[in-house]
């Protein structure tokens, strides 16, 4: 009897020790499927204040009222990791401005240069000089258009648009069926097919008369497209049969014209300037607004001889006319050819 009950004393014992295992087993194995950084089941408990000394730290308030999350995207990336503080409105305005003028002043584009080139029917070279005149343009910086003026022709026109094509340039070629019997009247007729073809299409640029025989310095073009209306420069006169130089132009003054260089004739100077064709360029917009430059804007005959009204304009306003290079117009930039052998007529 005493060793029965002592077993059945000994019962409830192991039962709690399992109980208890049991217990404390399923608490640890829920315990570790709780995510980190919840709240345990000991979160009731204070915690102590080095824990929680980041969190108590009131956040600082921005300058401006305005908050702009992009704001590190529009600064310039040269500025240093430690910046600087924000300067005001009226010290950020002016490095803007300045920025956005020298911006404008790089991407300024180049004015477009015309090239009109009348070309001589009987010229047994053309198709040499042509070529020539061609790698001459490639050379220069664009925009170029080059508007080659000559004769319609079954045998030369394959020929002359196939060459114009593999120049590469931007060009228009101009076409006539007239016939001439003097080489002056087909040269200013050529010439006025070219402004009319400018002034229909309204082309603005400027405008410069090349002819096959000039030969050119490359700075030339560059000097032509800050001409604002009119413009002129000295041009030397070579002949193969000769050993001189003739150099005919203004007399400047910085960029103003005081006078001009001409050859005697007969002993005698001319008193209007021999103004030759290739020796001055002028905007185009005086073929289609010559409201805008102080001009009437319809005068007789200008349609059907624009080249007689562009000479007489150059010729009445010399206050418009801007002497080239800029400096006193002393360096020559244009040559002109004469051939023994060609006609004494010249482009």
């Amino acid at each position: 009897m005493g060793s029965l009950e002592r077993s059945k004393k000994k019962t409830p014992v192991w039962k709690k020790a399992v109980i208890h295992f049991s217990l404390c087993f399923v608490m640890g194995f829920f315990t570790g499927f709780a995510p980190a950084g919840k709240a345990s089941l000991f979160s009731n408990f204070e915690t102590t204040p080095s824990t929680t000394s980041k969190s108590q730290i009131p956040p600082q308030p921005f300058e401006n009222s305005t908050y702009a999350p992009n704001s590190l995207v529009d600064k310039p990336l040269n500025n240093s990791q430690d910046q600087a503080p924000a300067p005001s409105k009226s010290q950020e305005a002016e490095p803007e401005n300045r920025s956005l003028s020298e911006t404008e002043d790089e991407v300024t584009p180049r004015r477009l240069v015309i090239v009109v080139t009348p070309v001589i029917t009987k010229d047994r070279y053309k198709n040499v000089l042509l070529r020539r005149m061609a790698n001459t343009l490639r050379l220069v910086p664009p925009p170029l258009l080059w508007i080659v003026v000559e004769k319609h022709s079954e045998a030369d026109v394959n020929s002359s648009s196939t060459m114009l094509r593999k120049t590469g340039l931007m060009y228009r070629r101009i076409v006539f069926k007239e016939n001439f019997t003097s080489l002056e009247s087909e040269l200013d007729h050529q010439r006025n097919l070219a402004l009319r073809h400018i002034e229909h299409h309204k082309l603005s640029g400027i405008v410069h008369f090349a002819g096959l025989n000039n030969i050119y310095d490359l700075d030339f073009f560059d000097e032509i497209r800050d001409i604002e209306v009119f413009g002129t420069w000295p041009m030397a006169l070579l002949s193969a049969n000769r050993k001189r130089v003739i150099v005919e132009g203004p007399v400047c003054e910085s960029s103003q014209v005081l006078g001009w260089h001409l050859r005697k004739i007969n002993n005698e100077t001319e008193t209007k300037p021999p103004v030759h064709i290739s020796s001055f360029a002028f905007n185009s917009s005086i073929l289609w607004d010559p409201e805008r430059w102080g001009r009437p804007s319809s005068v007789e005959g200008t349609k059907q001889d624009s080249i007689k009204y562009v000479k007489q304009v150059v010729l009445e306003d010399d206050t418009k006319l801007k002497g080239l290079p800029a400096q006193d117009c002393s360096k020559v930039m244009l040559w002109r050819l004469n051939f023994p052998t060609r006609t004494r007529f010249s482009t």
